[in-house]
């Protein structure tokens, strides 16, 4: 039998371990623009002991993707409603889902 690996904080979608200056060289953006992002709420990262911003693989997508709406000409607060959307349309479609589920489970 193997010895069980342990789960390190690179594999973790969620830990907070890159840095700012990490993230604008990745996505090529100015580190004036992530931290406008955390102001403005759209993306807020984690604080390392120090208070520096820290970001996970999980907020480097969302980046990734307000930059992208930006790109195409978008507001910040546009881009945050439709962040808000999605995610409202998110959550009812996992709703749908799981009383489609229960429907289906109670039968004729």
């Amino acid at each position: 039998m193997r010895p069980k690996t342990p789960r390190l904080a690179i594999d973790d979608t969620n830990a907070a371990i890159y840095t700012v200056g990490q993230v604008s060289s990745m996505l090529g953006v100015q580190p004036a623009f992530l931290r406008r992002l955390d102001v403005e709420s759209l993306v807020s990262p984690g604080r390392s002991d120090g208070g520096q911003r820290r970001y996970s693989r999980s907020e480097i997508g969302q980046v990734r993707r307000v930059s992208e709406l930006a790109g195409e000409g978008m507001s910040l607060a546009g881009i945050k409603r439709i962040l808000l959307l999605e995610a409202q349309l998110e959550s009812v479609q996992a709703e749908l889902a799981h009383l489609r589920q229960a429907q289906a489970g109670e039968g004729p």
